[in-house]
This record gives structure tokens, C-alpha cells and sequence, in this order.
């Protein structure tokens, strides 16, 4: 589907001096939180003065796509200050890691994560710096949805339940298995799995129709946007729309097989998907009322996707070449906030016309 360029839409900086910013999440108070990739997390005053790096922070294995990722303040936060961060976990001994999910509290004085716990562990730990996935999503009903890569090497593992390569899981908050999990009970299936035939999440949101979406990158073609539903299997990598890198079709080649979901939308060539948002509020106008974002790293725009009936109807470039374009939400005020995946990386505000 070809992508029109409707001219960027005007982009306000809100803070700058960010190394390598991969998550962002809102506060009550008007400051926001991102983690920067090499292990720090930072609280933004709403002025864009940066503070010093949040200490209490567990030890992260940076490297590679590794490092801290995901950050989302609890629906809650307001009255518990609760909130949830992804990284890439270190092994006690050795040189392999796995990504983890961790929920701590900030201090009154913002200045630390008190209360930290790890409430979920992805097994096994591979040796790789490569295909964390790493983005949390907070169900209507409270549960965490976390989406986990297949770490590169390790492909066909995605289509195995008994380990989470390749995966997105449901945990409570408290890292408890939710009971209508859909493996719950089954033999050689982990419980806390949703879906799987996954190989890289790097961008998820909770969709209007209260269903959790995400994309997933591609080898070389094949991104896709997926739709997750419980227990189902998203086909990698025995079905997929890419190839492999320098040419070559991966397996037998299929793009289809029976009791394998086909994406809502797959990218070829590959746009290196990163962040998702849904636009919900009115202050862009109608034409973008309900619209999917989502950001590209290999092109560095923005893409704002039309939905119609359930299927994209139209896409288009905003932001188009500025830099890598690594997440993107809708913030408190009703506007589309984005990260620059940079050394001198920046959080910007877009403004409507």
C-alpha cells in the first residue's frame, strides 16, 4: 500500500540530551518518565528539565538492542506509584540474558524506585544481545501483557509453549497467572502464555476495542501488525511475508497454513516497526480520530495508519526523515508524543495545524 506524505505535521521540543530513549510513560504531575537503552530511567519535569537517573534500578544487561525498555506508569499510579519496567536481565553467572518484567514504586521525592520486584523472568536465558521484544500493555481488566522476542537464534522455539521465546504473556501485577490464561492446565504449555509464532514485539497498544494490538518486526520484509488473541498462533517462523537476510525464502517459504492467524497488515520492505499508539482524542480533528500510529526506524517517520472495518485503509508519512522514530503515545492532553532514537535523543510534542 503506498504512503502519501501529507507534509510534517509541527513537532515542539519538550526535552533533549537523551542517550539512546526507548520508553515513555506519563505522570500525574505532568512530568513524564523515559528510559534511556544503557540502564537509566528519568523523570522529565513538564518544563523538560532531565533529572538524574532514578537509583533503585536492578541490574541490566546492556548491549546490542539490550538494555533498559519498556516503562508504564499503573493506571493507578495517582494513589500507589506504582510502575513497570522491561529490560534485558543478566544471568547470574555467564554471559546469557533474557528479558524481565519489574514493578516498583517512586519514592516521594522521585529520586528512587523503592519496592522493587521482578514479576516475571523469561526462560530460557540465551546468550544473545538481539530480540528482547519488551513492550507492556495494561489491560482493561489490570493484567500486564508483555511481549517477548525469540532472541534471533533461537526462531524455532517460538512455535514450543514450553518456554517464552518467541511469545507474549498475561501475568497479574503481582506476577500471579491469571486462571482463564488459555494454557492454563494444558500439558507442556507454560500458563502465563497468550499467544505465540512471534519473533520480535517492539511496539503494542491497548486498541479502542479493548483487544491488545502489537507489531512485530519482520527478517528482511515482513513486518507485521497483529491483533492478539488468546492461544493463538501468529505463524513465525513457519509462515511469514519476509525472506532472509541477502535473499533466500526461510523454511519452506509459506505465507499461510491452516491454524496460523495472518496479520491484520505486514510492511514489505521492512520498515523496522518501533512504538504504537492509538489516537483517541479529537485535538488533530476527525481524520485522525481513531487512527493507529507507529513509528519507523529504518525510514524515521511516523506512521499515521486509517482503519476501516477492522483493516488498514490508508497510510501516511508525518515527521518523514527526521530520525529514528523509536516510541510514540498518546499523552494526558490528548496529544501524540514521540522518542528519537538518538545519542542526543529528544522527546517531541506534535501540534496540530
Amino acid at each position: 500500500m503506498p504512503l502519501s506524505t501529507l507534509g510534517a505535521p509541527r513537532t515542539q521540543p519538550v526535552a533533549a540530551g537523551l542517550e539512546n530513549p526507548w520508553g515513555l510513560a506519563f505522570l500525574p504531575d505532568g512530568r513524564y518518565l523515559v528510559t534511556e537503552r544503557p540502564g537509566r530511567l528519568r523523570a522529565i519535569a513538564a518544563d523538560g528539565r532531565l533529572g538524574e537517573p532514578i537509583a533503585g534500578l536492578p541490574a541490566i544487561a546492556t548491549g546490542g538492542q539490550g538494555g533498559l525498555l519498556d516503562v508504564l506508569a499503573d493506571s493507578s499510579f495517582a494513589s500507589n506509584r506504582t510502575f513497570y519496567i522491561c529490560y534485558s536481565e543478566p544471568e547470574a553467572r555467564g554471559s546469557a540474558n533474557s528479558t524481565a518484567l519489574a514493578r516498583a514504586q517512586l519514592s516521594a521525592d522521585g529520586l528512587r524506585a523503592e519496592n522493587l520486584q521482578v514479576i516475571f523472568s523469561q526462560r530460557p536465558k540465551v546468550a544473545s544481545s538481539s530480540h528482547f521484544g519488551c513492550r507492556i500493555v495494561e489491560a482493561r481488566d489490570g493484567t500486564l501483557f508483555l511481549t517477548l522476542g525469540d532472541r534471533f537464534s533461537r526462531k524455532e522455539d517460538a512455535q514450543r509453549l514450553d518456554n517464552h521465546l518467541g511469545k507474549v504473556v498475561r501475568v497479574a501485577k503481582d506476577g500471579s497467572i491469571p486462571r482463564d490464561n488459555p494454557f492454563v492446565g494444558r500439558a507442556g504449555a507454560l500458563p502465563e502464555i497468550w499467544s505465540y509464532g512471534h519473533r520480535n514485539g517492539q511496539g503494542a497498544a491497548l486498541g479502542p476495542d479493548g483487544q491488545v494490538w502489537m507489531h512485530e518486526h519482520g527478517p528482511q520484509g515482513g513486518d507485521e501488525i497483529n491483533v492478539l488473541q488468546a492461544g493463538a498462533n501468529y505463524g513465525w517462523p513457519t509462515v511469514t511475508y519476509g525472506e532472509n537476510y541477502g535473499g533466500g525464502k526461510i523454511g519452506e517459504g509459506l505465507t499461510a497454513k491452516d491454524g496460523m492467524v495472518q496479520p491484520l497488515h505486514y510492511w514489505v520492505p521492512s520498515i523496522a516497526p518501533s512504538g504504537m499508539a492509538f489516537l483517541t482524542s479529537d485535538r488533530y480533528g476527525a481524520a485522525w480520530k481513531g487512527n493507529l500510529f507507529v513509528g519507523s526506524l529504518k525510514f524515521g517517520y511516523l506512521d499515521r495508519i486509517e482503519l476501516k472495518d477492522g483493516k488498514v485503509a490508508a497510510e501516511h508519512r508525518l515527521i518523514d526523515g527526521r530520525a529514528r522514530i523509536r516510541d510514540v503515545r498518546q499523552g494526558p492532553d490528548g496529544l501524540l508524543y514521540v522518542l528519537t532514537d538518538e545519542s542526543n535523543g529528544k522527546l517531541l510534542r506534535l501540534l496540530p495545524d
